[in-house]
């Protein structure tokens, strides 16, 4: 029996109907062999990173507890992405129907080709920090040593990420 571990996921869609997007992500995650769905953050809409035109993103955070390894974690996750009809292109931050984002996997700091973790830009995206911090605001960045809510503090933007509800 493998070790039961906390990973945390953030999610953000700009394209098509974006809240039935994170529902059916959501879904998809609660319905993963191994895993569960322990809490989701509130919903934020957020200003695009990435190539103009785009429409503003609707982000959230959820807090899994799974056996599965990471990199079978990662490979549900992509795996949600398709379903959703996610494209991935050269084109870095383009819009999308759905991202899917492995921020943390415990305390684990993993370096693999196509993994790595704690997510590398995890600490500079308030649209990743804020919903992140409303659920693990006390867990510590696993390089930073540094507490999630801390790190949303320094980067926050409440024109930029604005919650929802």
């Amino acid at each position: 029996m493998s070790d039961v571990v906390d990973a945390f996921v953030s999610l953000g869609s700009n394209l098509g109907d974006r809240e039935a997007t994170l529902r059916m992500a959501l879904s998809a995650l609660a319905a993963t062999p191994e895993t569960s769905l322990v809490a989701v953050s509130s919903w934020y809409e957020t200003d695009p990173v990435g190539p103009a035109p785009q429409g503003p993103y609707l982000n959230a955070a959820a807090r899994l507890r799974t056996t599965l390894s990471a990199r079978d974690l990662l490979d549900r996750l992509l795996a949600i992405e398709r379903k959703a009809g996610r494209v991935r292109s050269a084109e870095r931050n383009a819009a999308r129907t759905l991202d899917l984002d492995l921020l943390l996997y415990g305390v684990q700091r993993i370096d693999e080709p196509g993994l790595l973790v704690p997510h590398p830009r995890l600490h500079e995206r308030g649209f990743v920090l804020e919903p992140l911090a409303e659920i693990a605001g006390e867990r510590r960045h696993p390089r930073l040593g540094v507490a999630i809510a801390e790190l949303a503090a320094r980067v926050r933007d409440a024109t930029a990420v604005r919650r929802l509800r």
